[in-house]
Formats: structure tokens, sequence, C-alpha cells
């Protein structure tokens, strides 16, 4: 089969299996300035106002696309080289399926001082600023948790306000021009995988805005919205054999995007200037978000960090590997039923039982090639906001907490750098370098892991913590760590 490169002009040549748009994406215009295009906003936050779209609705309410960093400018090319359009791959463990989305209309320049990503949010229009900046890009404080004032980018946004290094920087920039001109405000709108992340980014953008501005400080915090959310699909990163995939399938997309046929989206219904209205297709608008984000964070994120660490390790290449293992995968079991779902309330459509359920299904779709190394990337970001909070709960309850301090102990293995078939372990981290260091160490001394600033804090002086995770992470360096599973999930 020939590939037609995605284009406008081509999408009505498409072979007939793939979905396209059926309204007139030239009559569209923008509503919302997205920052951060990565492969989880093109098959989830894209796809829910694309299928409002396919409906008739929120054509007034299309994306800007943005980025802050150098490296956000190739994928600005391959997409502004295809009108904005995106195929996502739907893969089943039984059938695959295709549909373009079209949701997104422009994607602004790449720049330093961000001058045309401030322009596009100050203009009338745009009502919502959303962002998909990872968990490490809320420039959170070690240690103590909160804003990170002192970070070098955010100081060089507050000495240079019109000329921000930072989305923060250009945001509080942008509501400074829009409070000028009498524009009004804009919802920012978080869309990571952060407990709170409308209450986190609300701080960072207040935080900032006061060290530049007081006066637009406060007039942010009384117009502006801050909506906490849950997000949730399995997205793959994308390569050659997904590009292949496309091609396959009859259409030439240098971007497109693999996912699972599982999407979520709940949604503290707190927006300043207009919505679009998602819950017609499938989001939740409640009050109880909290309930929401910590079942997801603490089950899948969690339960992704629980074999991440043991799958690299034993050079499982996806998670749907690590799920097939069996050790790995009575690790999973026993962690999630004995040390985290009982710290997890019910929301009204399922229980933690049940959940965990429904994500060890999800984790072991092997249609889904979602690496074990993506999955493990920045962990220093991903166990102290995922692990950590479920071994703080586990202490305070006297509850068990022998396998978390395994898993913390085979993340400080595998920052050690090698598998245990002896092959390397590429740097997976920001901190990749320290935490290698560290994990040396730490095999002679497991304290030197624990003591590591920005990491565990109080933690790693909790004697009970700190002596079951030495005592597995000398068992896994003198028996291997199969035999460490073997013996955790035996008891």
């Amino acid at each position: 089969m020939n590939a037609l490169s995605l284009s406008n002009a081509t999408l009505a040549s498409l072979p007939e299996a793939i979905a396209r748009p059926t309204y007139d994406r030239t009559a569209l215009t923008p509503g919302i300035v997205h920052i951060g295009l990565g492969n989880f906003h093109r098959a989830h936050q894209s796809w829910y106002l694309h299928r409002l779209m396919q409906q008739g609705a929120a054509h007034d309410w299309a994306i800007l696309g943005a980025g802050v960093r150098p490296y956000d400018a190739a994928m600005r090319d391959r997409l502004l080289a295809q009108d904005c359009l995106t195929t996502l791959i739907e893969l089943s463990p039984d059938a695959t399926s295709a549909e373009v989305v079209g949701s997104m209309i422009d994607y602004l320049p790449i720049e330093e001082g961000n001058g045309a990503l401030i322009a596009a949010m100050a203009r009338p229009e745009i009502r919502i600023v959303a962002l998909t900046v990872t968990e490490g890009g809320y420039y959170q404080e070690p240690d103590a948790g909160g804003f990170d004032l002192g970070h070098a980018d955010i100081q060089h946004d507050i000495a240079n306000p019109a000329t921000p290094r930072t989305a923060f920087g250009a945001i509080v920039a942008a509501l400074g021009q829009r409070r000028a001109a009498g524009h009004g405000p804009f919802t920012v709108q978080s869309c990571d995988n952060l407990q709170g992340n409308g209450d986190i980014t609300r701080q960072i953008v207040l935080g900032l805005a006061r060290a530049i501005n007081t006066d637009l400080a406060d007039w942010i915090n009384a117009q502006c919205s801050f909506p906490n959310s849950m997000v949730d699909c399995i997205v793959p990163a994308t390569g050659p054999a997904e590009i292949a995939r496309a091609a396959a399938m009859g259409v030439a997309d240098t971007a497109p995007v693999t996912h699972e046929p599982y999407r979520q989206w709940v949604i503290e219904d707190d927006f300043c200037a207009g919505r679009p209205d998602w819950d017609a297709v499938g989001a939740t608008f409640t009050d109880a978000v909290h309930a929401y984000e910590t079942m997801k964070i603490r089950i899948l994120n969690a339960g992704h960090q629980v074999i991440a660490n043991a799958g690299e390790l034993l050079s499982c290449a996806t998670i749907a590997d690590c799920m097939r293992d069996p050790d790995i995968a009575a690790l999973f079991h026993k962690v999630q039923s004995e040390e985290i779902a009982p710290y997890v309330h019910p929301v009204p459509e399922i229980t933690p039982t049940d959940y965990v359920a429904l994500i060890a299904a999800r984790f072991s779709n092997a249609a889904i090639h979602d690496t074990t190394r993506r999955v493990a990337f920045d962990g220093s970001s991903r166990h102290t906001g995922f692990i950590l909070p479920v071994l703080r709960d586990a202490l305070d309850a006297g509850g068990s907490i022998s396998g978390i301090a395994l898993v913390e102990a085979l993340w400080a293995r595998m920052c050690a750098g090698t598998r245990e078939d002896g092959s390397d372990i590429s740097p997976n981290d920001p901190r990749w370098e320290t935490l290698a260091l560290n994990a040396q160490a730490a095999r002679q001394d497991p304290r030197a892991w624990l003591a590591q600033p920005g990491l565990y804090g109080d933690l790693s002086r909790n004697d009970r913590f700190a002596a079951c995770f030495a005592d597995w992470l000398r068992m896994i360096w003198d028996q291997g760590t199969r035999a460490a599973l073997q013996h955790y999930t035996a008891r």
C-alpha cells in the first residue's frame, strides 16, 4: 500500500478504514493554547476536543500548540508539515484502528524569550492555557516541597519578566498584558500527573507573579482559575516502528501516536472564561477530583514504578513483558493489595481492588509497546511523587512497608547502571550522574542512597524503613533481583 503524506489536502483520499475530521478545519478558531505537544496530549486532551468537533461543537476552541524548550522545534516542524494533524492508532489486544485528529490548527514559533507564545496567550479569544510539561517541570523545591523560587530558570524570569524562559513566566507575562488591555483572565489548566496539579500550578504562577508585580499577582489570584484534574491513557513513545505501522495503514505521518483503548479525564469544573463541553464525549466534571487522582496516581503511576525497575534489571523490554514475568507480576499484585490499595478510597465507578485488576489488564496489553525504559525515566520525580506518599501513609498507619522498601531498593540497584545480565543501563534520569554515584556507594552503605538531597527527606531517618531498605538492597546485590522478588512474594 502506498502511504499518503498526511495533510489537509489528502484527508479525503486516505484509506476508508482511517477515520478523519468531518468538520471544516479552515473554519476553526482558537480558544486554547497548549504548552507541551507530546504524545500524551495528542492522544488525550486533543482527542476529546476533536470528538466534540466531530459532533459540530467547540469549533471556537481549537488548539494553538506551543513549547518553551529548543527541542520542541523538531516536533513543531514535523506537525506544521502535516497541517498539525496527528494519526492516532488504537492498539487493543485483538484489533488495531486509526483516526486522524484535527483539533490543533497551528504551532507557535519556538524562540528565546517566548515572545510569540506570550502574544498568543494575550489574545482575548484564548480562554484556556493548558500544560503537559511532565511531573518534573513544575519547579518544586527539593525536600521541603512547594515552589522553588530560587531555581535558576525562575530567577531568570523574575529578572527578565518580558522575556521569560519558563512556561510559567510566559503565562505571567501574558496575563500582565491582558490585564493592561482589559481583556480579562484565562484558565490555567494543568494536565500532568501531579496530585493537586491545579493547586500546584496556582502556587507557581502566583509565587512568580508576586516576585515580579504584587498588584498583578493579586489580580491573577482574584480573576484566574486553576482547576485540578486527573488524566489517564497509556501512550508509548513514537519511534520508527510506530511510523512504519502508520505507513502500513496507508498514511505517511512523521509523528503518529499509538495508545491503548482506554481514556479517563476527571476535571474540577472551575473555568473562569468558559470551557468546551468535554463531558459530552466522556470526561467527568466533579468536585471530588482528589479521590480519582489518588486512585490513579497510587495504583497506576505508582504501579508502573513498582515493576519498571525490576523489569530493567531483568531485561524486560516492555511493561507487558514485565507483567508476563511471573516474579514481577507477583510483586505487582502483592504490593498493590497489601501496601497501596489499603490507602486508596473508592470512587463512584470502581473500588480500589477492581481498579488494581483493571490496571493489571491494561499493563498486560501486549499490543502496547510501552517500553520499560520510558516508564522508568525520571525516577527522581516519579518515586518521590508516586511511591513515597504511600510509604508515608503506611508508616503512619503501622502497616506493611516491605514491598515498597523493596521497590526503592530495586530503583537504587537499577541506578547503578547495569542489568543482571551484565548489560549497561543508559542514563535515564535528569539526575542520573548523582544517582549513579550514590547507587554505587549504597552497595556498601545503603544509607548513602537514602541521604540524597531532594529525595527521601525525613524518611531517610525512619529506622523502620531504613532497615528494611538496607536488607533488601543487600539481598539484591548478594543474591540477585529474582531471588529478592521470590523471597518477598513467598512471605
